[in-house]
């Protein structure tokens, strides 16, 4: 019976503390982002929260703000002097009865200028933390990289369909210049069903070649499934020359800005194939996923793990600029509207639209959690 529960409180750790670490330096920066730029701009703030529900420890600075972590640790949120709640919602009664002193901390009475920084800071702040985890991991421990040369190509894959042979060096795909395999790789990963033009060098000689990729699922070092686009070439550690390269700084910041660039174009480019309907809304994973994986990477090491907090700090940096009441997206549609308009929307439409907003939230909340449950079953 000890043995069992050993077992299982070790099985909970491994899975749940990963889990932990990734979410809370993700929310963490997200909420720093929005606190810091309102600071700045003069909004007073009452609550900085990493986490929902009963707080299990905090203090309150000099400034009057209440520093907490809190028992759901699914999110977290900055309280502004004015909000109703930890949406933003405005507290119109609350407003109405303030001096203009107060009005001149509150979030809602500060220019829309102001206001729309503040939200912004969030996603952005997610952005910039996924560029300095890219680059200091990449300074840190340098990165993987092999000449861009052919090995082997797969039988009756589009590779072989468009010409391509053993000892081929990739130089140029659709123009653009490959370094590494890797580079390659990726350039095909998001294009399924798309005509690349790529220039190889053969025997000394160029030669142009059309590959059409196709989209594959394959598994990952855990047994997990994904979707990928494929033209069936393979390369080796012997004939690529693979080599671990050190980066300078500037070096690895260029390697952290265009790491995060990837990441962000390949995620809406998946986010707009799911209205397209050419993605699998399956793919979307909710806490349960995220657990999985991140027990699974920290197997890899710590540097793995925080490079997973980068990816998914670009995706929460993106989720939070979807036009929809209750993200950060949604109150800088307001905000733009109020801009044009020269006034802000009624107290009605507002509030109708943050209904409509939380119902959204809540329908892919439990989207995801439904996802979460069938993949593990």
């Amino acid at each position: 019976m000890e043995t069992w529960l050993t077992t299982l409180w070790d099985s909970a750790l491994i899975r749940v503390v990963p889990f932990l670490f990734v979410l809370t330096v993700i929310v963490f920066f997200h909420e720093l982002g929005h606190y810091l730029v309102g600071r700045w701009s003069g909004i007073r703030i009452l609550a900085f929260s990493v986490g929902f529900g009963p707080e299990l420890l905090g203090f309150t600075d000099r400034r009057g703000t209440r520093w907490k972590l809190c028992a759901i640790p699914l999110g977290g949120y900055v309280k502004f002097f004015g909000d109703e709640n930890a949406a933003s919602v405005p507290d119109q009664a609350a407003l109405k009865r303030m001096s203009p002193v107060e009005r001149s901390g509150a979030f809602h009475t500060a220019s829309v200028s102001r206001r729309a920084a503040t939200v912004a800071a969030g996603p952005i702040a997610n952005f910039i933390l996924a560029v300095a985890i890219f680059a200091g991991t990449a300074y840190a421990t340098g990165i993987v990289v092999g000449d861009p040369i052919v090995s082997e190509v797969r039988p009756g894959s589009p590779a072989e369909a468009a010409g391509v042979l053993p000892g081929d060096r990739v130089v140029r795909a659709d123009g653009t210049t490959i370094r590494y395999f890797s580079d390659f790789q990726r350039y095909v990963s998001q294009r399924a069903g798309v005509p690349i033009a790529v220039e190889v060098e053969r025997q000394g000689q160029p030669v142009a070649l059309t590959i059409t990729p196709q989209e594959q699922t394959q598994k990952d070092g855990f047994g997990n499934e994904f979707r990928t686009a494929v033209i069936g070439v393979v390369a080796n550690a012997e004939e690529g020359a693979f080599r671990t390269q050190e980066l300078g700084p500037l070096e690895a910041l260029q390697y952290g800005t265009s790491q995060t660039w990837f990441v962000t174009k390949s995620t809406v480019d998946f986010v707009g194939g799911i209205f397209r309907g050419s993605q699998p809304t399956d793919q979307i994973g909710g806490p349960i996923r995220i657990a999985q994986v991140s027990s699974q990477v920290a197997t890899l090491g710590f540097a793995p793990l925080l490079n997973l907090a980068a990816l998914l700090s670009v995706s929460i940096g993106l989720l939070n600029l979807l036009p929809i009441p209750m993200l950060d997206g949604g109150h800088l549609l307001f905000y733009a509207a109020e801009a044009i308009r020269g006034k802000p929307l009624s107290e009605r439409v507002q509030e109708f639209g943050f209904r409509i907003g939380l119902a959204l939230v809540l329908m892919l909340m439990v989207f995801a959690f439904w996802n979460d449950l069938s993949n593990l079953v």
